[in-house]
């Protein structure tokens, strides 16, 4: 059985590997590289200027705001995200009630319906959720505002992306909206999988929702929400991010630099101002927010893994 075994390994990964290596590992080395030159991008020409750009990086006050916004987003948005996400997906497979003549363990009625309609933005763009929200949000015509001023709250019409101070919630918001039902599905795949069994033995010794959540739907679910944490924590840092805020803000970025972040400068300054190794070192930053963002996610998430 041993005979052969490493060639057949190796005939198997070498392709994969090689693939990964060539326009994974190789770009994230030639960024590296770059972030040490004064290369413009348009021209094959550049010669090596050290830590200048590092340097410049670090006295960058807007490169700190974006810092702080991309940081916020790793932050906040995996939490709202996968609490919704687990909390709808807890709902549509086990927290309905017991119907005559049916099992004990149960979603809420039309649970097939909610997933339907919770996955629904996944069928969709990002690009597509960011043009709409943009017209949503709009002051004057906009859905939002249309609403209040129909329910009576004509005094109250927020400018949403032209406020400084609402423009990032307005945004964190619409990625919350377009990236929950993807966890709702992802959840509930993995709760279908916990025997009922073992809801039904702790509905019969007195315990309730909250504690069957808790104490079993959670800890058994665990490994799915740690990945789904750094998914999302990801997407947040990168695309998902870069698209809605392209998108749907003015300058793309602003109001004064509220909505801008990391990703998004990295672009602005390569394709925007011609300086494509300044940009390959906020690159660089971002690399490591990202990396340090999963080891810690993955570190303080680790526990023992329950089988069942």
């Amino acid at each position: 059985m041993q005979h052969g075994k490493y060639r057949f390994i190796v005939g198997f990964l070498a392709l994969p590997l090689g693939l990964y290596a060539l326009f994974v590992i190789w770009p994230f080395i030639q960024s590296i590289y770059y972030s040490f030159t004064d290369w413009t991008g348009l021209s094959p020409e550049f010669k090596m200027v050290g830590f200048d750009n590092y340097s410049r990086m670090l006295d960058d006050d807007i490169f700190w705001k974006s810092l702080q916004h991309s940081l916020l987003f790793a932050l906040l948005l995996p939490v709202v995200t996968i609490g919704l996400a687990l909390f709808f997906a807890f709902m549509i497979n086990v927290g309905g009630r017991k119907r005559r003549n049916g099992p004990v363990i149960t979603g809420v009625r039309g649970s097939g319906f909610y997933k339907i309609v919770y996955f629904f933005p996944q069928v969709l763009s990002i690009a597509i959720v960011a043009l709409l929200f943009a017209f949503a949000y709009n002051p004057d015509s906009g859905a939002i505002n249309s609403l209040l001023r129909g329910i009576g709250l004509g005094d109250l019409q927020p400018l949403w992306l032209g406020d400084p101070d609402l423009a990032l919630w307005a945004v964190m918001a619409v990625l919350v909206w377009s990236t929950v039902g993807f966890f709702v599905v992802l959840f509930s795949a993995g709760m279908a999988s916990i025997p009922a069994d073992m809801y039904e033995a702790a509905l019969l010794d007195g315990a309730n929702r909250f504690t069957t959540f808790f104490r079993i739907t959670l800890p058994l679910l665990w490994d799915t929400v740690q990945s789904g944490w750094v998914y999302m924590g990801i997407l947040a840092l990168g695309a998902e991010s870069f698209a809605v805020v392209q998108i749907m803000t003015t300058g793309p970025g602003g109001p004064d630099y509220s909505t801008t972040v990391m990703v998004l400068y990295v672009y602005q300054k390569a394709f925007r101002d011609g300086q494509a190794a300044y940009a390959t070192t906020i690159g660089v930053a971002l690399l490591v927010v990202t990396l340090a963002f999963a080891a810690v996610v993955m570190r303080l998430g680790r526990r023992e893994r329950l089988e069942y």
